[in-house]
């Protein structure tokens, strides 16, 4: 039986409130895409069956460099954690699997299968840190991890992703994501050739390792924190590791983790040609790695790479299965509901890439009709699909309104008098 954190007589409550009015719409919008030959339900159903991985870390209140303001009942330890979770995952129905970040989350893992079974939900791919140093390791990472100069702190590194590959078989993980920060901060610093030869024999170790169904997802990003030089610095780099390595690794793509302007839903495309696309992490950015909610700032680029994922997904790609996966700092707001949000807001590109008229808009390219073609996607774009998100949450048993639902549940002020608040406003992003 799943413990549920809100009581389900809320839920049913406040999905009563809105009910009629959402059938309403639900039937208007089913009318509008039966002329363009769309079934809704068809598309609700593919909608219901998308899922998101939520972050660990994503349900703390985040910071940048300057300052973090804690927020009220943060959190104490990732039994918490997954507690906050699951309110995510019952309101929406969208977010039915965890990644954790180790040693952030390290706990027994006997303890963390047990907690999750009893709250529904499962484990994404696991995540190493090789860019802080622990209270307790021998090598400091100031100056790398695994393109370090010196051999030891390359076997600490490789060693801590060992162990995040055996914490990860036994919740039932199936992939492990390696970002490193590693780089260099002045010109001469380090010599590129070498340091990336060193990463790569690095990895090669953590390869040999991992599972036979289990996939390395490496990750790249332009810059911090290093700042002059990034050891995996692109998508180019990212996709030699992956051929480097063999066929279990795949490229991960952050949307953060370009610089303004990149045209991503290419570097996606490229990626699906090529077979190397592992999954995403989503968030969205202004300037750089802003760590913002998923569509806040760009949702028609997030539109435009789900485009696509279903392009690649009609052509029937082999083997295209990317996880997806959220990766976000809450400064300024409740984690749960900027998370709650960002799992709908990227159900909503893929339900607008759905509606998507894939004949046209290919008779539009080989015409070199431009015109016609870019607005199929508008067309697309501009459809309000509110009505099947909300369809496919009711259906499966969630909320109608999940952030309004939350709201009224309460949790946050009940978590708040359990959890001891946490005083003052330290630095440094967590």
């Amino acid at each position: 039986m799943t413990e549920m954190r809100i009581a389900a007589e809320i839920v049913a409550a406040e999905n009563d409130k809105r009910e009629a009015a959402h059938r309403s719409d639900y039937q208007a919008l089913g009318e509008k895409l039966a002329r363009s030959s769309i079934d809704i339900d068809k598309v609700t159903a593919k909608v219901a069956d998308f899922f998101v991985a939520v972050p660990s870390w994503g349900v703390g209140t985040g910071g940048t460099r300057f300052a973090r303001f804690p927020g009220l009942g943060e959190p104490r330890h990732i039994f918490d954690k997954l507690d906050d979770c699951g309110v995510i995952q019952q309101l929406t129905r969208a977010t039915p699997t965890v990644s954790l970040h180790i040693p952030w989350d390290k706990a027994d893992p006997k303890e963390l299968k047990a907690k999750a079974d009893a709250l529904g939900l499962g484990f994404d791919a696991m995540n190493s840190n090789t860019f802080s140093d622990g209270s307790d390791q021998a090598h400091s990472y100031k100056f790398g991890s695994l393109s370090h100069v010196d051999a030891g702190t390359r076997r600490q590194a490789v060693e801590h992703n060992l162990e995040c590959i055996e914490i990860g078989r036994t919740l039932g993980s199936k992939a492990l994501t390696v970002w490193i920060g590693d780089g260099s901060n002045f010109p001469g610093q380090s010599n590129f050739t070498r340091q990336f030869e060193r990463y790569l024999d690095a990895m090669r170790d953590i390869y040999k390792a991992l599972p036979d169904d289990w996939r390395l997802l490496s990750e790249h990003k332009m810059y911090e924190p290093a700042f002059y030089s990034t050891v995996v610095q692109d998508w180019g780099t990212n996709y030699l590791i992956a051929q480097t390595l063999g066929e279990k690794a795949h490229c991960l793509v952050d949307l953060g983790h370009h610089a303004p302007n990149t045209n991503i839903e290419m570097i996606v495309a490229r990626l699906i040609q090529f077979g190397k696309l592992g999954g995403f992490h989503f968030n969205d950015s202004k300037y750089g790695d802003d760590d913002l909610d998923a569509g806040s700032v760009e949702p028609y680029r997030l539109f435009l790479v789900f485009n696509e994922l279903v392009d690649a997904e009609h052509r029937g790609v082999k083997g295209f299965h990317p996880a997806h996966m959220i990766d976000q700092s809450h400064n300024v707001t409740d984690p749960i509901e900027s998370l709650i949000s960002s799992a709908n807001e990227i159900r909503r590109a893929y339900a607008q890439a759905l509606l998507v008229d894939r004949a046209a808009l290919e008779g539009y390219q080989e015409g070199n009709d431009a015109l016609m073609a870019t607005e199929t996607l508008k067309r697309a774009y501009r459809t309000d699909v509110e009505p099947i998100l909300a369809e496919a949450r009711r259906l499966a048993g969630g909320a109608i309104d999940p952030v309004a639902t939350y709201r009224a549940s309460g949790y946050r002020a009940r978590v708040a008098a359990e959890r001891p608040a946490v005083k003052g406003g330290s630095g440094g992003i967590v």
